[in-house]
């Protein structure tokens, strides 16, 4: 057996260097290989794909699918040449095919690979077909959304000089592109390809949204680094939030034999015309009113009325003299 090194040469298993002459290595590279192989065999995890020949979902073959639906979706900003009518649908019809085709071969991995006694609703998948048929019926209101979410982020910054440098250069706008690309899948019964999706945004933007939220229309998310939005968050319209805001849960709950209860409503309802500032931290089955305004860094684990102001508390620095104290 050989093992290829990242300088081109190539090691056998007895340590010997094509190009440097015989060596001797501190490892048993056949012992190792075997002991992995025999914790795998052992593993729960694994246990019931033992005998599976399925591969498993792809992150890269994703981010393909994710490029062609982002140029299907905005062919001026991602490739076409022609920009006339026919040349604009010439280009969408074959991108989105390529993409649509990637799709259901990923989502039939994931249906190959995850095992449905261990689905969280103990229900057999749909076809990927048909989750990829429904998901396709739906891409001009994900069009639409995100038009609304472009002229958000566009509106709600000075700094923007036009909704094509949005469009090419916000991660914010990134990120909400592959959310609602993802949140659909999830919805429509692809929770694993629909994972990846999103944590693909999160590695390039670094913006982290649970392809579960539900979130409406006019979204802006501002610089965004280190922005959390939890499975079960609930956002309304026209919603504006900043860097370092985390939507996330204030407790698990458990069942009977200790292992945390899936799904369950734990993350923030924030109503519509809300702004939430940056480093806010939001916790817990809350609602945030309608038209309420969240400061920065504030720590939040209860309800607030519409039209709220919340802010930090303000230290008090005062002196005391002649007696008085308190």
């Amino acid at each position: 057996m050989n093992v290829n090194v990242t300088n081109n040469s190539t090691i056998d298993v007895a340590g010997h260097s094509a190009l440097d002459g015989p060596s001797v290595l501190p490892w048993d590279i056949e012992a190792i290989v075997a002991g992995l192989r025999e914790a795998r065999r052992r593993s729960l995890r694994v246990a019931s794909a033992a005998n599976r020949r399925t591969p498993i979902p792809s992150p890269e073959l994703l981010q393909k699918v994710v490029d062609r639906l982002y140029a299907s979706l905005f062919p001026r900003h991602a490739g076409a040449v022609d920009h006339s009518e026919e040349g604009l649908a010439f280009f969408v019809g074959s991108t989105l095919n390529e993409a649509l085709l990637l799709l259901v071969e990923q989502i039939r991995r994931e249906h190959g690979f995850v095992d449905p006694s261990r689905r969280s609703d103990g229900k057999s998948p749909r076809s990927a077909d048909g989750i990829v048929a429904d998901f396709a019926s739906e891409l001009p209101d994900i069009y639409t959304l995100l038009e609304t979410d472009i002229r958000a982020a566009y509106d709600g910054d000075p700094s923007a000089r036009s909704t094509e440098e949005v469009l090419l250069s916000f991660p914010g706008v990134k990120a909400i592109i592959y959310h609602r690309i993802a949140h659909t899948l999830h919805s429509l019964g692809a929770p694993v390809v629909a994972r990846i999706i999103a944590e693909l945004a999160h590695s390039q933007t670094g913006i982290d949204i649970h392809p579960g939220a539900e979130i409406g229309g006019s979204f802006f998310i501002d610089h965004g680094t280190g922005v959390v939005i939890g499975e079960t968050v609930i956002i309304g319209e026209r919603v504006r939030i900043y860097q370092a805001v985390t939507l996330g849960a204030k407790r698990f709950s458990v069942d009977e034999q200790g292992a945390l209860v899936k799904g369950e409503p734990r993350h923030p309802i924030v109503e519509d015309d809300v702004v939430i500032y940056a480093g806010a931290t939001i916790l817990g089955r809350i609602t945030i009113g309608r038209g309420s305004s969240i400061g920065g860094n504030v720590w939040l684990t209860r309800s607030v009325p519409p039209l709220s102001a919340v802010v930090q508390a303000h230290v008090r620095s005062e002196t005391f003299d002649q007696g008085a104290g308190i």
